[in-house]
């Protein structure tokens, strides 16, 4: 007997307004005056240097705890502290990626290629695949990153199959692990949860076969030599990486190392997640589509003063990046401020606790399915097998 789970309250998902309700990208931009897009390099530089010094000194702290099975507490306390700080890192090279960082492209792109390859992200082709990313936000065909699955679809299928024969909380259970600890390299890699009409899979590390199957290409061949250099410097990380395993042992390389590193990699996913995913966010089929529909389908979260502070307000002002991502993390306070006076039932706010959000995102969102043209694509209520 099929029966429906009782699963966590959500947002009701609202009937999905007409195109014509949505202003144009040129109306929407318009909203955030020429001055929010002025960089500000005292406090570029200071972000950085609170990111940074914060980390350096997180990792110090982490060569000398001792390896033993006694300090266990200690490692784990380390990797979530850590990894949590060091996130701060990603974020400004993210605002690299976006020219908001610096008004010297070249400095710019310095300071993101090193922070990223730090921490063994390839720069440039991330770069590139994130400027997809906003260019397609919320589009099911063109859509790169957190990309559900249609119903009716085989991938969807067997996505359906698997939430239902494992319940939504073991399912729930399953998606946070695939998501939060393999979802990036599953990325970067093979280009998992990325847009169909770029084929699968793809790769961030090699444009060529087996990695180009799709009607367009995620990276043109005009993007194979920053490719090369953004391969180079994970590289050069890894090599410093063995040597340091050499030098100091590879149990201490992979826990002062590595431990943060999965902190860091579940924070990215859950930002990117939670930003892009809910019952009641929409996506749409490129009939429906427009540029400032999918923008707007973002959502800003409650994430507290301290991680807010951490991470440069990256989970709390995202509807305003989508915007405009030019504007530095600095203005995009008083950006989305001006964006919800001028849009107040447009730009969406979610104060849903996180970790109650996460677990909703996680156990109910599995596939999308239209019910009525034009109304977007929603993601579906669980069924599972049960009396």
């Amino acid at each position: 007997m099929i029966s429906t789970v009782s699963l966590p309250a959500s947002p009701k998902a609202p009937p999905c307004p007409s195109s014509s309700t949505f202003p144009g990208k040129a109306e929407l931009l318009a909203c955030l005056p020429a001055e929010l897009l002025q960089i500000d390099p005292a406090k570029a530089w200071g972000s950085l240097a609170l990111s940074l010094g914060l980390s350096l000194l997180a990792y110090g702290l982490g060569t000398e705890i001792p390896l033993t099975p006694l300090a266990a507490p200690l490692w784990l306390l380390y990797a979530v502290v850590t990894g949590t700080v060091a996130t701060g890192c990603w974020v400004l090279a993210h605002e690299c990626g976006h020219g908001a960082f610096h008004p010297n492209r070249r400095v710019e792109a310095v300071v993101g290629f090193v922070l990223h390859s730090l921490l063994l992200v390839p720069y440039f082709a991330w770069q590139r695949s994130h400027a997809v990313h906003h260019a397609n936000c919320n589009h099911l065909e063109g859509g790169e990153t957190h990309v559900p699955p249609r119903s009716d679809s085989p991938a969807g299928q067997s996505v359906v199959a698997l939430s239902g024969w494992l319940g939504p909380r073991l399912y729930g259970i399953q998606s946070l692990f695939t998501h939060l600890v393999l979802g990036w390299p599953l990325y970067l890699f093979f280009g998992v949860a990325g847009g169909e009409e770029y084929g699968a899979p793809t790769s961030h590390f090699w444009t060529g076969a087996p990695f180009r199957n799709g009607s367009r290409a995620l990276f043109p061949d005009s993007y194979r030599r920053p490719m090369l250099v953004s391969n180079l410097g994970v590289l050069a990380m890894l090599l410093g990486l063995a040597l340091a395993s050499v030098q100091f042992s590879l149990l201490r390389v992979l826990l002062v190392y590595g431990l943060p590193y999965l902190v860091i990699n579940a924070w990215l996913v859950a930002y990117t997640w939670m930003q892009h995913t809910d019952t009641n966010i929409p996506h749409f089929s490129s009939g429906d589509w427009t540029w400032a529909k999918g923008a707007l389908q973002t959502v800003d979260r409650p994430y507290g003063p301290v991680l807010n502070l951490l991470h440069h307000g990256i989970g709390s002002t995202h509807v305003c990046h989508h915007i405009n991502p030019r504007v530095p993390h600095y203005n995009a306070w008083h950006a989305t401020r001006l964006l919800k006076q001028s849009f107040p039932t447009l730009v969406r706010y979610d104060p849903t606790p996180i970790h109650r959000a996460l677990w909703r995102v996680a156990s109910r969102c599995a596939v999308v399915r239209q019910d009525a043209a034009g109304e977007g694509f929603f993601y579906q209520p669980q069924k599972v097998n049960g009396h």
